[in-house]
């Protein structure tokens, strides 16, 4: 065989070998100078998008050992077959945004203990960053897998100021893109709404629907007899809770401030407990629209009833 026939047969099979294929992340691209494809998980790759699911019961415990059969998947109202089916405890990259506002000041000590107890629940692969937020978000610590760093980072935080909840999101959803991990979450612990960002509820919204990150949110109230709020700080709760929902996270609002622990623990529980849901979308466009995912559940039988939480949509490639 002459050595122009073999260069010609080993540049059919690397041809091959290059052609389009699923997976579960994103590929970079094949230049040594582009940066790495962003991770992400809900993940349109050529034929496959894959939705994390959290299941729980009437009073908010995760339930865990359902099987493909036990799901319905939507899109745009159109039934999609389950392809992929697994329970993920995947490693996660995850931002705190955490409100040090004056109105923070007798529960900033509850506040860190929830952080605490959030961390026990952590995967030793996870990743964390630190946003705290008064008059304006600062970025407090960058990644890290050292828990007692971010702790620490809390120790010294002061109570001051007004309370910048939408810019802190806006600076979380941006910086949680540069984690390494394909998972991505926000936790936000905050007592009331926002009285001082530059943007507003639309736009973030907006930011969110376009992210891929999760967001949980523990929304700490002032007792019913004693709430003198003002009109910020009592939609407050609605805000946290339509964000979330979004996102297929939880917002959790907190009264009593020895909760917060708890529920703290809790949110790390469904972290650490999804169901992933992966289907070839019948609608082939590509388009760059928005489309509605919705998420059913088959009532197992001999078991209490059950919900679910999803992310509500996700953006078609647009080429």
């Amino acid at each position: 065989m002459s050595l122009l026939t073999l260069l010609a047969l080993l540049s059919g099979l690397l041809a091959v070998q290059d052609s389009p294929k699923v997976s579960i992340e994103p590929r970079a691209k094949p230049t040594p100078a582009a940066p790495p494809a962003a991770k992400s998980n809900i993940r349109v790759d050529t034929t496959v998008v894959l939705i994390p699911v959290t299941v729980t019961d009437l009073i908010n415990r995760v339930v865990t050992g359902l099987d493909k059969k036990d799901f319905r998947i939507f899109e745009d109202s159109v039934e999609q077959e389950i392809l992929h089916f697994a329970v993920e405890d995947a490693p996660v990259s995850i931002g705190l945004i955490f409100d040090t506002s004056g109105s923070m000041g007798s529960k900033l000590d509850k506040s860190r203990r929830a952080v605490a107890q959030f961390f026990k629940a952590a995967n030793p692969e996870d990743e964390f960053f630190l946003v705290e937020f008064n008059d304006r978000p600062a970025l407090v610590s960058g990644f890290t897998t050292s828990l007692e760093e971010i702790q620490n980072k809390l120790t010294f935080t002061q109570p001051k100021g007004r309370t910048a909840l939408l810019d802190a999101i806006y600076m979380g959803l941006d910086f949680v893109k540069k984690g390494k991990n394909a998972r991505k979450s926000l936790l936000i612990i905050s007592d009331g709404g926002d009285n001082s960002s530059r943007y507003t509820e639309s736009e973030i919204k907006n930011r969110v629907r376009e992210a891929d990150t999760q967001i949980y949110a523990i929304g700490i109230l002032e007792p019913i007899g004693r709430r003198s709020r003002t009109p910020e700080e009592l939609a407050g709760p609605e805000l946290l809770q339509q964000i979330s929902d979004q996102t297929g996270g939880r917002a959790f609002a907190v009264e009593n401030i020895a909760d917060l622990p708890d529920v703290a623990a809790k949110i790390g529980d469904e972290l650490r407990h999804q169901y992933v849901l992966g289907y070839t979308p019948t609608n082939r466009e590509r388009n760059g629209k928005y489309r509605r995912v919705q998420v059913k559940l088959a009532q197992p039988r001999r078991m209490p009833q059950l919900k679910a939480a999803w992310r509500q949509g996700y953006y078609a490639p647009s080429q």
